[in-house]
């Protein structure tokens, strides 16, 4: 069965040595929000995850959700683990003092995510989608819909769902078939279906808050004619208190893979009534608040059930027996030696854990940017920030859930025929993981988003807003003995990631087919550049932490694992860009007949 763990000290190491996040606490309402505040609450966060979620893990997966005329039943234990989730105020922490929030950043928010997720990510789908509705609504709802929707979904006692998808529409959303009809007191009547709504119907919450895409009867064709409405399972009440059923009906909910904790709903709109968010026929820039938010969210998901695999794998391999060490250093008490002796079972725990502290720093230069990007005082560092976060989502959502994928397989592959089998639960860490690559787009489309849009968007500045810090630590650093070993993998993976980009873009100005058959493997190799930059300034924070007499053991980690990550992981990155400079003809070339 397995353990839980939070990465307590790794997060304290990320905040206060590797980045800066004392300079959130020089911004507007963030000023009492120090390093120690923050580690308590990361801590608390902790305690109820191991204590409440993580119990509830298993037995979720096992049992499952249910539904009967309509209504689904979530798995044991979730309605009370949940009223004591937003009781706690856990799904109010980054939300907004005036809606009943605490107002925390959201860097801190994502480092809670994470821990949600390791150690329980069906239930960590309810919240995180209920985030995300709240920031749509609050940046696109009138007035009204704000007062009435906001304190509801910020402090949980309402929850979100993002209702995109159809039967015949999951990436091109201009297929939809949802309707919206006009009414003459400003509402809309919904009519239509949709399909993989996570959190569609459940028992957690009194009311379920849908944003459904839809179109109106004017409706412009192509993705242009999508707009975006707000439509609750109860209406509420002048009051605010719950009215009358909404005609939004549960249908039925998925048999699936993994994430049984978590119900995907089929969900019928029959003449439901709805409120416009934002403006008509602007409804997909209007769900990319939410979308955008949800992929972050997700990518927090995937680095989460990575660390649960690793924290189990790890002790599994120190206790379990099995041959001599190949080393000669053998305990001749012992039958035989555990198989971290070997090297093979080495190198998987080493990538496991090169990837999920790589992976953790990532996250969390993007959440301080995101919290810049949303306070900062000054417009042009504000879209800077904003700049950057754009560009990083698609590339942390795709290469985080891609090789979070394959480090559950690593650990299901550390426990052997042990691993494969329910008792041990690290086939169900895989079992759920599988979902994140496909869902909230799939990772092609991730890697179309980057190389189709965001290198070339305005001229390649959102390109810059990564490219000019990571070449400024370079350039500062060319020369620091700490980093002279692992400074120039780097600084070459760079230039040959800029190569490629350069390539791609330049071809792909009169041969579309040039960017969709590269941009997989230029996401990928972005992704490894990214995390070899991070893995820098770990080592440099390491490297001064390791002069001091305390936790000398924690700083040596970090370097041998930033040593691994440079020189036995780096490398893919070149061969990844070889694949894309091959171009695009041997993906072409075959014949529809000949597959």
């Amino acid at each position: 069965m397995l353990t839980y763990r939070a990465p307590i000290a790794d997060a304290r190491f990320l905040l206060s040595e590797v980045f800066d996040y004392r300079s959130l606490t020089q911004l507007q309402g963030w000023e009492d929000i120090d390093i120690d505040t923050a580690m308590t609450v990361i801590e608390a966060a902790a305690a109820f995850a191991k204590g409440e979620l993580h119990p509830l893990n298993r037995s979720s997966d096992e049992i499952g959700c249910s539904i009967d005329n309509g209504v689904v039943r979530t798995p044991p234990g979730f309605i009370e683990a949940y009223r004591n989730y937003v009781a706690d105020g856990w799904q109010s922490l980054c939300c907004d003092p005036e809606h009943g929030g605490q107002d925390f950043p959201s860097v801190i928010g994502g480092l809670i995510a994470e821990i949600v997720a390791s150690s329980s990510m069906a239930f960590s789908m309810f919240s995180g989608l209920t985030l995300g509705a709240y920031r749509a609504v609050r940046a696109h709802g009138s007035d009204a819909l704000k007062s009435t929707y906001l304190p509801k979904l910020a402090t949980g006692v309402w929850t979100g769902t993002m209702c995109m998808t159809e039967p015949q529409a999951g990436t091109d959303l201009s297929l939809i078939r949802t309707r919206a009809l006009p009414q003459p007191n400003g509402t809309y009547r919904i009519n239509g279906t949709k399909i993989f709504i996570s959190g569609g119907e459940h028992d957690l919450a009194e009311n379920i808050v849908h944003l459904v895409l839809a179109k109106l009867p004017d409706a412009p064709s192509g993705s242009r004619g999508v707009s975006l409405f707000l439509v609750p399972k109860f209406l509420p009440n002048p009051d605010g208190t719950l009215g009358a059923r909404n005609e939004v009906q549960c249908g039925s909910i998925e048999h699936k893979m993994g994430l049984r904790g978590s119900p995907t709903c089929v969900l019928n709109f029959d003449d439901a009534i709805g409120w416009l968010l934002g403006k008509p026929h602007g409804g997909l820039a209007a769900m990319f608040t939410m979308m955008n938010s949800a992929r972050l969210e997700v990518a927090i998901q995937a680095l989460g059930v990575a660390h649960a695999s690793y924290e189990n794998a790890a002790p599994y391999a120190k206790e379990r027996l099995q041959s001599r060490s190949l080393a000669g250093n053998s305990d001749a008490r012992l039958p035989a030696d555990p198989i971290i002796a070997h090297p093979d079972v080495r190198r998987n725990l080493l990538t496991m854990k090169a990837f999920i502290e790589g992976a953790r720093a990532l996250a969390v230069w993007v959440g301080l940017e995101a919290d810049i990007a949303e306070r900062h005082p000054d417009p042009d560092i504000r879209e800077a920030s904003h700049d950057f976060v754009a560009l990083m989502t698609p590339i942390v959502k795709a290469y985080f859930s891609d090789t979070g994928a394959d480090i559950c397989a690593l650990g299901m592959q550390i426990f052997g025929g042990h691993g494969y089998i329910r008792e041990n639960g690290m086939e169900q860490l895989l079992r759920d993981i599988r979902i994140i690559p496909l869902y909230e787009g799939t990772n092609g489309i991730q890697a179309m988003d980057l190389v189709g849009r965001k290198l070339s968007m305005r001229g390649g500045q959102l390109l810059g807003r990564f490219m000019s810090p990571v070449t400024a630590f370079l350039e500062t650093h060319a020369d620091d003995p700490d980093l002279i070993e692992l400074l120039p993998p780097v600084r070459d993976a760079l230039k040959e990631l800029e190569q490629s980009i350069a390539l791609v873009l330049n071809k792909g100005k009169d041969q579309p087919v040039e960017i969709g058959a590269a941009a997989t493997e230029l996401l990928r190799q972005f992704g490894l550049v990214a995390m070899g930059f991070v893995w820098l300034r770990i080592a440099k924070a390491a490297a001064h932490g390791q002069a001091q007499e305390e936790n000398r053991e924690f700083y040596s980690s970090k370097l041998i694992t930033a040593r691994f990550f440079i020189h036995r992981l780096l490398p893919e990155a070149r061969f990844r860009a070889a694949a894309v400079a091959s171009g695009s003809s041997t993906v072409m070339a075959m014949q529809v007949e000949q597959f």
